[in-house]
């Protein structure tokens, strides 16, 4: 495994081809970095560690000392990030090499993904940080984020919240849009990571770093291809024993395919291949951007589980939609024992209209007490391994109280998955928000949180 600490918890960071040109990427990666992002967030926070631009043109930028080569900086470096025409790009990977850097992230384009003569210049420059065994991501790539530190090593608009999913992405554009998304959905990461071209490292060597990473609970991937199969399955097996691994595969399609050869100069392959090494990996695939986040949220707070699942509604034709997206994906929708109906009876806090089946409809008129009458005598029973929670919004439905029932009830259970579906805008924010802080997943659609539940359940029999 290589020793990616340097680049990924770095003390020192030189950016070379810092610019005082504000549309330029090198002063947009300067400025992520000395002040935290260009876009503020309230996530933004400057780098805590040395910042050292290098730019032979200027002395002074965003009230940072520039010097004129990495050579001239009297400290060591962890990390050199370099965004300069890729024609000199192979000069300044010399230096860095002279300089014993302990990383490199080339942000430049202009290499495999355009043509031959950029693909020699790369694999020249491969060689020789191989050779002086100094990692590198890229070229072509957006860089790296680390909410946790402040590390914002990248052209990234913006930070995103610290949390427990990792980001592996080989497109950079989607990543920026992720951030952008993420802020205003509060969804937290613990890195986000763009490795463009992959020319040194790959995403199998990301996940190794990943594995023994504390903050990192459950792995996003974007692929577009990978070179070296048997490499990135022996490195999945032996990460998805101990953490989820979700993957959004580009280049299913013919004409997916070509786009993927254009953009970073990967060999797509056929999906049913890619597919087949998924399932033998214990990979997990995403159908869309959207359900590769919404998977790995549940899998990265939920406990997994055995496909034996309740529901509980306060709408029916909630009930019937989510039973019909659990048959779809062969989610078990447990028959309710009459002793659990029993003692859903002796609440006293049952419709006389409630629907006494799974779904368990307990009526649109059910306030907080109904909710929890109806989850807790669901959860004590063993024969029950999860609960799907859906609440439409009535006038007499309280959003913050229903959390509040939900949150206590997920810490009486926490061995047994809570996914939930708040359905609504405005007035149900505040309760999913809370739901959200307590690390309980909320989706706006029931069909999300059935494939949430169905992740979990997957999960459970990879690991069997």
């Amino acid at each position: 495994m290589k020793n990616l600490d340097k680049i990924f918890n770095p003390r020192t960071i030189a950016v070379i081809g810092a610019s005082r040109d504000p549309g330029s990427v090198g002063y947009g990666i300067l400025k992520s970095l000395v002040r935290g992002c260009v876009f503020p967030s309230e996530y933004c926070r400057p780098f805590k560690g040395n910042i050292y631009p290098v730019n032979p043109n200027a002395e002074e930028i965003l009230g940072k000392r520039c010097y004129s080569t990495i050579k001239d900086i009297e400290n060591n470096i962890d990390l050199a990030i370099i965004a300069t025409p890729a024609k000199i790009v192979h000069s300044i990977i010399k230096e860095c090499i002279k300089k014993k850097v302990g990383g490199v992230i080339i942000i430049s384009a202009g290499f495999a993904e355009l043509n031959e003569q950029g693909k020699k210049l790369q694999e020249d420059i491969v060689k020789d940080l191989r050779a002086a065994k100094i990692p590198l991501i890229g070229p072509n790539c957006l860089g790296i984020l680390k909410p946790s530190i402040n590390l914002n090593a990248s052209f990234a608009p913006s930070m995103p919240p610290a949390g427990n999913v990792a980001f592996v992405s080989q497109s950079g554009a989607i990543a920026d849009s992720i951030i952008d998304w993420a802020i205003e959905n509060r969804y937290g990461f613990s890195t986000i990571i763009t490795y463009g071209n992959k020319a040194d490292l790959d995403v199998y060597d990301f996940l190794e770093w990943l594995e023994n990473d504390p903050e990192t609970k459950a792995i996003a991937l974007y692929i577009e291809g990978i070179d070296n199969g048997s490499k990135f399955m022996e490195a999945a097996k032996k990460v998805t024993k101990t953490k989820p691994i979700v993957v959004l595969k580009a280049g299913r399609t013919e004409e997916g395919v070509k786009a993927v050869s254009s953009h970073t100069g990967s060999l797509a392959g056929s999906y049913k291949v890619y597919n087949a090494a998924f399932k033998q990996s214990g990979v997990i695939a995403a159908e869309t951007i959207e359900d590769l986040f919404d998977l790995a949220k549940a899998l990265a707070t939920q406990p997994i589980c055995d496909n034996n699942i309740a529901v509980v509604t306060n709408g029916g034709g909630c009930g019937v939609l989510c039973a019909d997206y659990c048959s779809e994906l062969g989610i078990n929708l447990v028959e309710l024992k009459k002793t659990t109906l029993i003692r859903l009876e002796k609440t006293k806090q049952m419709h006389p209209a409630y629907s006494r089946r799974n779904p368990l409809d307990i009526v649109g008129d059910a306030l907080p007490e109904r909710y929890k009458a109806a989850i807790e005598v669901l959860l004590e029973e063993e024969y029950i391994s999860g609960l799907i929670i859906i609440q439409t919004l009535q006038t007499m439905t309280n959003p913050q109280e229903d959390a509040e029932v939900i949150i206590e009830a997920k810490k009486k259970y926490p061995n047994k998955p809570i996914i939930c579906v708040y359905m609504g805008g405005k007035f149900s924010k505040r309760g999913r928000r809370m739901l959200e802080a307590e690390g309980i997943p909320d989706y706006n659609d029931i069909r999300k949180a059935v494939r949430a539940m169905w992740a979990l359940i997957k999960r459970k029999e990879m690991t069997k």
